[in-house]
């Protein structure tokens, strides 16, 4: 499938998991793609361009899109992927934790956009997609801060959608269920015992498997996609049954 020639695609956090998977499939689909991360050490430049940027500074993200406009001629695409994690209840953050989660998984996708919003207005296929979560609408133990903060994500997304409409950018976000990641991997890792966390995990999910990030990047593509024009304000679950089956 080629419907992404020509098109150019910005993916924040693209450096591992499901912005990595994502990139991956956006190159093979046809597109030019730029990633940008806290540490692009990783990105294989001659595949894609590969820009240092942590998005809590808006003098990085804006140096950062500026830099992926001049090389690659334009901005089509932007996947606001970049985001952290927290456990804990709402007792168990600081106040520094909170601002923290939330500069990065909502503000950071408020800066990279707006930064962004300059060059989507002049393409004819112009699309965005946030990276969201199952927790911004199934409550789920231990994740307070960051269910907060995904909560706040799908509102935005729907905000967002609504605010560029009628400038032709489609806004759209993926939820995806407890995936195969880098950072679930860590947190396994802080496990007392590392076997039994994994296996609830994959208890708590209909389909009795995490999701993967190639999953994942493929609904993000789908909502990229040229071909779903007429797709915009949408919340794409992909969380093995989660958010919808009882079983």
């Amino acid at each position: 499938m080629t419907e992404f020639n020509d098109l150019v695609a910005v993916v924040t956090g693209g450096a591992s998991g499901i912005g990595a998977a994502t990139a991956a499939l956006l190159s093979e689909r046809g597109a030019r793609v730029a990633i940008l991360d806290r540490d692009p050490t990783s990105v294989d430049t001659a595949v894609f361009t590969a820009v240092k940027c942590d998005i809590t500074s808006s003098a990085d993200v804006d140096a950062a899109i500026g830099e992926v406009a001049r090389r690659l001629g334009g901005i089509d695409i932007l996947v606001n992927n970049a985001g952290i994690g927290a456990a804990g209840d709402i007792a168990q953050n600081s106040d520094e934790e909170w601002h923290r989660v939330f500069d990065v998984n909502v503000v950071g996708i408020a800066r990279v956009t707006r930064a962004a919003l300059e060059h989507l207005r002049r393409s004819e296929h112009a699309a965005i997609v946030n990276t969201c979560s199952v927790v911004a609408s199934v409550g789920l133990p231990q994740r307070a801060v960051y269910g907060a903060s995904k909560g706040a994500v799908l509102a935005l997304t729907l905000a967002m959608a609504a605010d560029h409409l009628h400038e032709g950018i489609r806004v759209n976000a993926v939820t995806p269920g407890t995936a195969d990641t880098p950072w679930v991997g860590r947190l396994l890792a802080q496990a007392p015992d590392a076997a039994v966390a994994a296996e609830n995990l994959r208890a708590r999910q209909p389909m009795g498997r995490l999701v993967t990030a190639a999953e994942v990047a493929n609904a993000i593509a789908y909502l990229a996609s040229p071909l779903t024009a007429s797709t915009t304000g949408t919340i794409l679950a992909v969380d093995g049954g989660m958010t919808g089956v009882r079983i």
